[in-house]
């Protein structure tokens, strides 16, 4: 009889290795990123952990062994769901890994563009000696969050320590601590015009997509700063170009983009008023530990119990 297999198609270190088979040591545990480490054992898996776009066609077909799916990605929306959700496939996302290094960028942004650290690293580029205006203050300023999940919770809880009223947006109105005032998405609108930063968390779904339009740019502050952590489609991304050049808004801090790379024609590239990073705002030193020894492991023990995976259980009717 058969191995039962489970892929985890990252480089791991080997005592995550090792943690995972002592759990299951009749299994076969196939890990490496390598495409030619995973790919023969893809159809017979029944876990896979690091989901791969190119095991699609092999894992969905009729002979697959396929039962549960842990995302190396906090967002989903890259992954098969219609055809997971068909198939009774269990997906599990890497939600919660990201909220120290994504929160620690969401500030950097915030601070960088208040203080003007990327005009003052430009001017030392070509050394030139320039007070350039230098005025805001972040300390008291009026944040609004939206997105309410484990980045926004711990964006709520740095925020504190600069004494901003922070507003939250989530589907629900359920407070959570340091958050002033809590509002539902269909609220949005309403505390654009308060607000002197404006937070993206949400991930992409049918309801966020280009959640974020001309409409709502022009309800904010022009002294008002944008900072995207979450999903490039969640904004529209022209309106976006268009409120940074007219002065709808002061700037942006923009981790994320409709295309990725962002091609070499995008006027975001050359505007004074925006710092870019390439999708990094969630790398850290901890990534891979934290994904396995808070939410792989604990799920995989659950499962060798014939339990249904508990923690980040991807609900497909919301799309994470």
């Amino acid at each position: 009889m058969s191995k039962r297999k489970l892929i985890i198609a990252q480089n791991i270190e080997k005592h995550l290795q090792e943690q995972v088979e002592s759990i299951v040591p009749d299994w076969e545990v196939i890990v490496g990123k390598d495409k030619q480490t995973w790919q023969e054992h893809v159809q017979t898996a029944e876990i896979i952990a690091g989901w791969k776009k190119d095991m699609t066609d092999t894992v969905l077909g009729a002979e697959s062994n396929l039962r549960w799916v842990q995302s190396w990605s906090a967002g989903v929306d890259s992954h098969p769901l219609d055809q997971f959700a068909e198939r009774n496939i269990a997906l599990t996302s890497a939600n919660g890994v990201h909220a120290y290094p994504i929160s620690e960028t969401i500030f950097a942004l915030m601070l960088g563009l208040t203080r003007k650290l990327h005009v003052y690293v430009r001017n030392q580029g070509t050394k030139k000696w320039a007070h350039e205006q230098l005025k805001l203050e972040i300390h008291e300023k009026t944040v609004g969050i939206i997105g309410m999940g484990a980045i926004g919770k711990e964006t709520a809880k740095i925020a504190k320590a600069f004494s901003m009223k922070v507003i939250g947006v989530r589907h629900s109105q359920k407070q959570e601590p340091f958050v002033d005032e809590m509002v539902t998405t269909d609220r949005l609108n309403e505390i654009l015009p308060i607000c002197d930063y404006l937070i993206v968390t949400v991930p992409l779904t049918s309801e966020t997509r280009h959640l974020f339009g001309k409409e709502q740019f022009q309800q904010m502050k022009p002294s008002s700063f944008f900072v995207n952590i979450g999903r490039g489609e969640v904004i529209d991304e022209q309106a976006l170009v268009e409120a940074l050049q007219s002065g709808q808004i002061a700037g942006a801090g923009l981790d994320v983009f409709e295309t990725e790379p962002l091609p070499e024609n995008s006027p975001l590239w050359e505007l004074d008023n925006v710092i870019l990073t390439p999708h990094s705002a969630g790398s850290t030193e901890y990534y891979d530990k934290r994904v396995m020894e808070d939410i792989f492991i604990p799920n995989l023990k659950a499962y060798t119990r014939g339990e249904t995976p508990p923690v980040n259980l991807v609900d497909y009717e919301k799309g994470y």
